[in-house]
């Protein structure tokens, strides 16, 4: 595909003027400069087409690289078309032969004006170069016009003097052909292309740097793909292929160390580019997040005030509006996604010019690293960058590094490369960035793209930076690295322990089917016990999160066989055992049999990590009461463990300490738990911990903690759409909240016929119960719990102490009328409540039995309840108690006692967050004929006696771990009570504390 000359008129109008002063008699040297690709060969077949117009004879010859050796080669092709000068040649004497083609040229020019159009002079014979310097300085009184056209371009290695270097400026015009304009560009665009969109048309535009040649190209190649096609990012996709072709001949016309760093340029943009991609994805998938969360607030809001307006269309004079509800922390606003380096721009303002010399510090950087990888002088590749970025080919990014001007520039820059010279330049490129000290990431993402060095830098360098990303919950990242770094030659032990930490990773990265081959191959090699047993143990860890519970215990066991010398492993594999049991029944049962056995005839084969299970088995069978778990816990902690064990004894000791109400311990011991992980190993107790801290959040009635963090982890381990632990208490923490809606939609997400046994089944069947019985499904959610139940029962799991199935299952009894099912149930419950001895548990049983029970009893109870739950961390337990409990004092006639209760109940729930609770509490009042006070929702009357006692430290200026260490909490307690009182103050900084705390 061709085209008009665009921006060419300045080079026409002097030629056209030269073609005239020729044929008047005078001549004259007219040099046209430029960059390989700006036209200049176009620039002149137009002038030789205009003088052939004017009347001048054209004799024109194009200099090759090929005709060097051969002395006046150039001026023979420009003469010897003439037939009857054929047979000149060079002799010896290389005066002599020039003095002979010059008359021959005078000869030549008696006969008519003359145009001598010479094409790439700066590829002629030294002689014939000499001839044309020669011929400039005596043609002004012939009637010959001298044109060549001369590559001038910045290049790595310096080109030798231009044609005019020895000329008087008197006797030669030049002229430089500039690049073509964007608007230039866009107008070629269009003419081809008439129905091109802008972005189209700006794609193309920098996709040929501002050359003709380049542009007419891409053009001829997308031919066949016109637009609405997208612009292709890679050359594959271009058909003929005129465009790779013709920047491959750009490389080649600037000179191989040209082309060795423009190639070591585009590597290693490619491999940053892949980086700032997946930064940039991360970044959108996090203000995707955000942005369902605020379309989820402003859901709730309008709810909220549709109920409003509802209830104030009914006339109602006392205060029963619902309330807006709990308004959850959302996330700071996320930044738009890492601008692509591939459509920045190079618009220059005052925040850019102030960005300057940071921007030339950084061109430098990159230009001494492209130098060091490429063997260049890094002064004439920093001029090179300067160079190519105006001529376009480069474009500076948002930090002003220069970078190719499109994707599919930057690909064709590449395509001249085998594989195998790639590799070799992205390993150069990690060694000059690891020897300047750049970031491991970077050095890394190098390295993916060379191939096995066998260098002991590059396998450090690549393990060193997947534990870098495993710790910072990038497992895509590690996955890659370690897979790089499983390519280089390794010994088994080592090639054990990466294939260990490999499969853990990509399982743990939602890639199931290759972790658990990972993992089973690494099984197979010769490797020390202690890494055979983590191995076995991650391998366990991932066939049950398949669903596979007999077949992960098998592998523990065959392995466990082979340790007869080693029983601290041994241990820890049954204890590995004990806790992967616990999503199937029938394993379960088998595996705390013998643990149960194994501890009356050997406790030394048990160990304390199996010990700490036992605890937790006797506290679920409702056989143990909570101070004396805690008090086995407690002991069992103080006892050496061996670094594989003592994760099960810290997870295991944190569940038991949240069910014994005992929410700080259990704080810390996750936390220390967590922080013993391998971030880059699967571990089952990984898994519970987090199970754990998603219990103490419940406990506390800590909703917004629970919504805003979305149970990702537990959806990338979920398998065949079962549910997970997370999936109940995000139910629970949504209907509390009053977004029945939204935890239908969940619960309908799972089909729970099929869905294989486990604690996680039984607890999300609770949560459904919840829902149901909200929604006014008694018998639903009847239906739900009897079944939690029933599945309870079957693992051995008695005590309330996991799921209180028996009172929900009772209130449903109540509310279908039949109290004397209701009473068994909550006597029940009572009486193992009350075996475990928490006031969670026995504030709960009582509640409920008090109203199966009514009377004068049943207020007791009631009563009861309440007083034993205000010492318990569970708000929300506490809350439906006072409500309860003030409904029992209502109906019994005590109407002032009954609206007390209902009124604290009704502030405490509004506190806490809990919409189902509050909307109970105001219809209770309603009922009751009370209105609720309005209570305080800002300033230091709002805080709870917590919030106050830890913003009171804080004023006085002690630290977060000061306040934790003091109050014996956890430094996370510390900052989510701080975070609140901030809100409900009005105060952003912690020295604004005392001033606010004081009024």
């Amino acid at each position: 595909m061709t085209g008009p000359l665009r921006e060419r008129e300045d080079a026409h109008a002097l030629l056209t003027a030269e073609a005239e002063r020729a044929r008047a008699g005078g001549g004259r040297l007219v040099l046209l400069r430029g960059a390989t690709g700006t036209g200049r060969s176009a620039v002149l077949e137009a002038a030789a087409a205009h003088a052939t117009h004017l009347g001048l004879r054209v004799l024109r010859a194009r200099c090759s690289p090929d005709d060097i050796a051969l002395p006046f080669s150039s001026v023979l092709h420009l003469l010897g078309s003439v037939p009857e000068f054929a047979d000149v040649g060079p002799g010896d004497d290389d005066r002599g032969s020039a003095a002979r083609l010059w008359r021959l040229l005078r000869s030549y020019a008696d006969e008519s004006p003359l145009m001598v159009a010479v094409d790439d002079v700066h590829l002629a014979d030294e002689a014939s170069r000499r001839w044309f310097v020669e011929a400039a300085r005596r043609i002004d009184r012939l009637p010959v016009l001298l044109v060549a056209t001369e590559r001038s371009q910045y290049d790595i290695d310096p080109r030798p003097a231009g044609l005019t270097h020895a000329l008087s400026p008197s006797v030669v015009r030049t002229h430089t052909l500039a690049p073509l304009t964007d608007n230039a560009s866009a107008d070629l665009v269009r003419a081809a292309f008439p129905t091109a969109s802008d972005r189209w048309t700006a794609d193309c535009v920098r996709a040929s740097a501002g050359s003709p040649l380049l542009l007419h190209a891409l053009l001829d190649d997308l031919d066949g793909t016109p637009p609405p096609t997208a612009v292709p990012r890679t050359c594959a996709a271009l058909y003929p292929g005129s465009y790779p072709a013709a920047v491959s001949w750009w490389l080649d016309s600037a000179g191989p160390a040209t082309a060795e760093v423009a190639r070591t340029l585009a590597a290693l943009e490619q491999a940053e580019r892949t980086e700032r991609t997946e930064r940039a994805e991360r970044a959108e998938r996090a203000a995707s997040a955000v942005r369902a969360a605020r379309k989820a607030s402003a859901e709730r809001a309008e709810n909220a005030e549709r109920a409003a307006s509802a209830e104030r269309a009914e006339g109602s004079v006392a205060r029963n509006t619902v309330p807006v509800p709990f308004s959850f922390p959302l996330p700071d606003p996320v930044p738009d996604p890492v601008p692509d380096p591939d459509n920045c721009t190079d618009t220059v303002t005052e925040a850019a010019l102030e960005a300057l010399p940071a921007a030339e510090a950084a061109t430098d950087a990159l230009a001494a690293l492209v130098a060091d990888a490429s063997g260049a002088d890094p002064a004439r590749v920093s001029g090179w960058f300067t160079a190519m970025t105006r001529l376009g080919v480069l474009r500076p990014d948002r930090a002003g590094r220069p970078r190719y001007a499109h994707p599919l520039l930057r690909d064709a820059v590449l395509g001249g490369w085998s594989t195998a010279r790639r590799q070799d330049a992205h390993r150069a490129v990690a060694q000059a960035m690891l020897r300047r000290g750049d970031h491991l990431d970077a050095v890394a993402r190098q390295l993916l793209g060379s191939a096995p060095t066998g260098l002991a830098w590059a396998l450090r360098v690549l393990r060193d930076a997947a534990t870098v990303a495993a710790r910072d919950a990038r497992p895509g990242d590690a996955v890659r690295y370690l897979r790089r770094a499983l390519q280089e030659p390794l010994p088994d032990d080592l090639r054990q322990r990466l294939l260990t930490e490999l499969g853990s990773l990509e399982y743990a990265s939602a890639d199931t089917p290759a972790g658990i081959p990972r993992l089973a191959e690494a099984l197979d090699l010769p490797a020390e016990p202690r890494d055979q047993v983590r191995t076995a143990i991650a391998l366990g860890t991932a066939l049950v999160g398949r669903g596979e519970v007999r077949t992960a215990v098998e592998v523990l066991r065959r392995l466990k066989g082979r340790l007869a010398g080693h029983p601290d492993l041994a241990r820890a594999l049954q204890t590995a055992s004990a806790l992967l049991s616990d999503q199937d029944q029938t394993v379960r049962r088998e595996a705390y049999r013998w643990l149960t056995d194994t501890a009356e005839r050997s406790p030394e084969l048990v160990g304390a990590s199996g010990q700490a299970l036992l605890v937790r088995y006797a506290a679920t069978a409702g056989d143990l009461p909570a101070q004396e778990a805690m008090r086995r816990l407690r002991t069992l902690l103080t006892e050496p463990a061996d670094p594989l064990a003592e994760p099960f004894l810290l997870g295991t000791a944190a569940a038991v300490a949240q069910w014994a109400d005992e929410l700080d311990e259990a704080e810390r011991l996750v936390e220390r738990g967590l922080a013993g992980q391998h971030p880059s190993l699967l571990h089952p107790m990984e898994q519970a911990l987090l199970d754990t801290r998603w219990d103490i959040a419940a406990a506390r009635g800590a909703y917004g903690t629970l919504l805003a963090a979305l149970p990702e982890a537990g959806r990338a381990r979920r398998t065949g759409g079962s549910p997970v632990n997370a999936d109940a208490h995000t139910l629970l923490a949504l209907v509390e909240t009053g977004r029945t809606p939204q935890a239908r939609r969940l619960a309908d997400t799972f089909d729970l016929r099929d869905t294989p046994d486990s604690w996680e089944l039984n607890r999300f069947l609770y949560a459904r119960g919840v829902l149901r019985h909200t929604e006014g499904d008694v018998a639903g959610a009847l239906h739900d719990f009897l079944e939690c139940g029933r599945r309870q029962s079957a693992r051995a799991v008695h005590s309330p102490v996991v799921t209180p199935w028996r009172t929900a299952a009772a209130e449903c009894r109540l509310a279908l009328g039949n109290p004397q099912e209701a009473l068994a149930l909550a006597t029940e419950e009572l009486r193992l409540a009350r075996v475990w001895n928490t006031p969670r548990t026995t504030g709960r049983a009582l509640r409920v039995l008090g109203r199966a029970t009514r009377g004068r009893r049943g207020l007791e109870l009631g009563a009861e309840a309440v007083a034993v739950l205000r010492d318990s961390p569970a708000e929300a337990e506490l809350v439906a108690s006072l409500l309860a409990h003030g409904r029992q004092l209502t109906a019994a006639g005590e109407r002032g006692r009954g609206r007390d209760h209902l009124r604290e109940g009704a502030e405490r729930a509004e506190r806490l967050g809990s919409v189902r609770l509050l909307t109970y509490a105001e219809q209770a009042l309603r009922t009751a004929g009370g209105r609720r006070t309005t209570p305080a929702h800002t300033g230091s009357g709002s805080l709870t006696g917590s919030e106050r006692r830890i913003a009171e430290l804080a004023a006085d200026g002690r630290t977060n771990t000061e306040i934790a260490d003091l109050l014996h909490v956890a430094r996370r307690t510390v900052e989510t009570h701080l975070t609140s009182a901030y809100r409900k103050l009005g105060i952003r900084r912690r020295g604004e504390l005392r001033g606010v705390l004081d009024d």
